[in-house]
């Protein structure tokens, strides 16, 4: 670090919150270290498109040490935080132990099971770029398997791709989804079929997108369907099986890949460190974002539970994400000048979603847009935010090719692990290849 015996501040996460806030302090008179389990930062709201063969993961994921090259005060440590020691203000990583004056804990969240049997065990999460490319190549991998499969039956079952979860991403996902294998994939495997692939979309409430107005459900739903998806509302699940998934209704949905979108839940670390949990698993913070009793601590993005000015929880979405990590920055400078931190205030910006090719919808300072202009508006607004000029052209490129020819570029079976592996970060234990610090925050 550059600057001995000046404060030291340590960011826990590279995700939108701790790299915003580390951006925010640049060139400060303090010492700032970034420590992520990854070295780069994933840009989370395209991380479906990964998934679905849209995007390459080097689009949408760039090098932390990159976004500070030449900032003096600003420097990066890959390393997974074990254990934190707030009376003694060290952290313990596998290899050291890292002292700080003033600590930013920008965890992010991961998928939350709501404790439904098989989920954990035998469904794609898709928090993170390790859970993205499995998920990727065993979908590419069932068409490979059922085009060589005689019995019908398992073919259809092979072939069957369920979406648990109606919000953002889940519908963004199954559009992406719809359009790969009814696009590129059915051209591919001319000897399959056109009416085996099946995508289902199941909610367990009575609309998609709760999130936003009605109409906007329900035109996503209508869209989903024009796309050859199957979209059912009031869907509870009760089980998740290695070959099927099973509703609360009794049905079963034969299946080979069950996709879970349907929840978050907070980082468990915080958990296991001691801090305030609320409901969420998220830790209860003042509404200066500090840990109640710990003026240094703060916490950012989808782990920080603090009410809007209606008395609403903050949603975990990326735009709230960053202006949590602006304003964690600015009270850590606060303190430093011997003042007392202010209380945050949420500015809604609205929330996209894109629902395939052309389409989306939008709600943006209280007017709602669907369509062409939506899908445009989304464009602008996640291309614009992704970091690095080369990411924002390798994007442009690949966004053109694929809506003028409906072509994906990116159809690849490539190594991820042993054989069957579904490398991803269980709620609570870590696996043998740990993912990303989760920052699940979704872009506006």
């Amino acid at each position: 670090m550059a600057g001995a015996g000046r404060p030291r501040l340590v960011i826990v996460g590279a995700g939108f919150g701790g790299l915003w806030a580390a951006r925010a302090l640049r060139n400060e008179d303090l010492d700032v270290l970034v420590v992520d389990r990854e070295n780069y930062h994933t840009f989370l709201p395209l991380l479906y498109q990964v998934a679905a063969a849209e995007l390459g993961p080097t689009e949408i994921a760039y090098p932390v040490r990159s976004v500070f090259r030449g900032v003096e005060n600003v420097d990066f440590r890959m390393a997974a935080v074990l254990d934190v020691d707030f009376d003694r203000k060290i952290l313990t990583t596998p290899v050291e132990e890292i002292p700080y004056d003033y600590l930013i804990l920008s965890l992010g969240s991961t998928s939350h099971f709501f404790g439904i049997e098989g989920a954990e065990e035998h469904a794609f999460p898709l928090r993170t770029m390790r859970e993205a490319m499995p998920l990727r190549h065993h979908i590419l991998s069932r068409f490979e398997t059922a085009v060589q499969e005689q019995d019908e039956d398992e073919r259809r079952r092979l072939l069957t791709f369920v979406v648990v979860g109606g919000g953002p991403t889940g519908v963004e996902y199954t559009g992406a989804l719809a359009e790969l294998v009814h696009g590129p994939l059915r051209q591919d495997f001319p000897r399959l079929s056109g009416d085996e692939p099946r995508i289902v979309l199941l909610e367990a409430t009575d609309r998609l997108l709760p999130e936003l107005p009605e109409k906007l459900g329900r035109y996503a739903g209508s869209r989903l369907e024009r796309r050859g998806a199957e979209v059912e509302t009031g869907a509870a699940v009760s089980s998740v099986g290695p070959d099927a998934v099973r509703l609360e209704d009794g049905r079963r949905i034969p299946t080979d890949t069950v996709v879970w979108t349907a929840g978050v839940w907070g980082a468990p670390e915080a958990g296991r460190w001691g801090l305030p949990l609320v409901r969420g698993g998220r830790v209860r913070v003042r509404e200066s974002l500090q840990v109640p009793s710990r003026d240094e601590v703060f916490v950012v993005g989808d782990l920080a539970y603090v009410e809007d000015d209606e008395g609403s929880p903050v949603p975990q979405v990326a735009p709230a994400a960053i202006q949590e990590a602006e304003h964690a920055a600015e009270g850590v400078l606060r303190l430093m000048a011997g003042e007392k931190p202010e209380a945050f205030h949420f500015r809604d910006p609205g929330m996209l979603a894109v629902i395939g090719r052309s389409a989306g919808v939008a709600r943006l300072r209280g007017l709602v847009f669907t369509g062409f202009v939506a899908w445009f508006l989304w464009l602008v607004v996640h291309i614009w935010k992704l970091i690095g000029f080369r990411n924002r052209i390798l994007v442009l490129i690949n966004w053109a090719w694929n809506y003028s020819s409906y072509e994906r570029a990116v159809r690849l079976i490539l190594p991820s692990g042993p054989t069957g592996e579904r490398e991803r970060t269980v709620r609570g234990e870590e696996s043998e290849h740990p993912g990303d610090v989760p920052a699940g925050e979704r872009s506006v």
